[in-house]
């Protein structure tokens, strides 16, 4: 919602401005169709020719999380750490009985309790190939938080490629500006015969371009690919709590200090309040 608020503003306040000051609007208009076809089709172009199509699906799925925001709800980090209370309570109790759900997670009770977790593979993979490490007696706490910064440093790395994409493009668009500009002052130099008012029109419909890029660039792409940076950093902190949390288990820690750890590293927004989460780990408890 804010995303669309943003645009009307930018529109409102941009064109506004300029019809308040004295412009015309018909004057930008004739030229906008054949600026823009300039301006993003070669920004398209160049776009297409730089990213793996897999860069460009996300970047499109990313343009959707820009209006949708965060994936990872409060409520999404509540249920993560019940989930981890189980496994490690479980692991610690019967760890011939863990294997079953951190080798088959697809059937396991424990997960399709949490199905918005379940749903996703890498917090499923993060917190199943951890569990099963610890299992074999992989269990050195700092050899264990090394492989995990290590493993979310790639995934995160992964998810911010359309963001660098963006990005990019978006430094490329004034650029791409000036040369529909310089397109269009060759048309007017090929028109010099002609009177005064024709040249100035001409002239006007060259600076569209010029005028198109910069707007593009630093009124939506540039915004959007911020607004997807954004995003994405703070649906990392839901990886970073698994994290927190197995490697406390590692330590030993009693598994209501680990899932405290948890707690207190997630960010101030998400972070389920104290009695809420006491109550939803007695519920765990109690259904176990």
């Amino acid at each position: 919602m804010t995303g669309l608020i943003g645009i009307v503003l930018i529109f409102v306040m941009v064109f506004g401005g300029f019809m308040l000051g004295g412009g015309h609007l018909e004057t930008v208009f004739s030229a906008l169709p054949f600026e823009m076809m300039i301006i993003a089709g070669a920004a398209t172009g160049a776009f297409i020719i730089g990213n793996s199509p897999e860069v460009l699906r996300d970047a499109g799925r990313g343009l959707v999380r820009v209006f949708r925001g965060p994936r990872w709800q409060p409520g999404d980090y509540r249920d993560l750490l019940c989930l981890l209370f189980e496994l490690i309570r479980l692991s610690r109790a019967n760890p011939v009985a863990l294997e079953e759900h951190v080798e088959r997670p697809a059937g396991s009770a424990i997960f399709n309790r949490y199905p918005r977790i379940a749903a996703d593979a890498e917090a499923v993979s993060l917190v199943c190939d951890t569990m099963r490490a610890a299992s074999m007696n992989y269990d050195d706490p700092h050899q264990v938080e090394d492989m995990l910064e290590k493993r979310i440093e790639a995934h995160h790395h992964k998810l911010m490629r359309p963001v660098r994409a963006l990005g990019t493009t978006a430094d490329a668009l004034p650029a791409l500006g000036i040369v529909a500009a310089v397109l269009g002052v060759i048309k007017t130099m090929a028109s010099i015969d002609q009177p005064p008012e024709v040249l100035g029109r001409l002239i006007a419909g060259a600076l569209v371009g010029t005028f198109l890029g910069v707007f593009l660039a630093y009124g939506f792409v540039g915004p959007f690919a911020a607004r997807l940076r954004a995003v994405i950093e703070d649906e990392s902190h839901f990886y970073r709590l698994i994290r927190e949390v197995l490697v406390a288990n590692l330590h030993q820690h009693p598994p209501q200090i680990c899932i405290e750890v948890g707690r207190q590293n997630t960010p101030d927004h998400n972070r389920p309040g104290f009695n809420d989460l006491e109550e939803a780990l007695k519920a765990t408890r109690d259904a176990a």
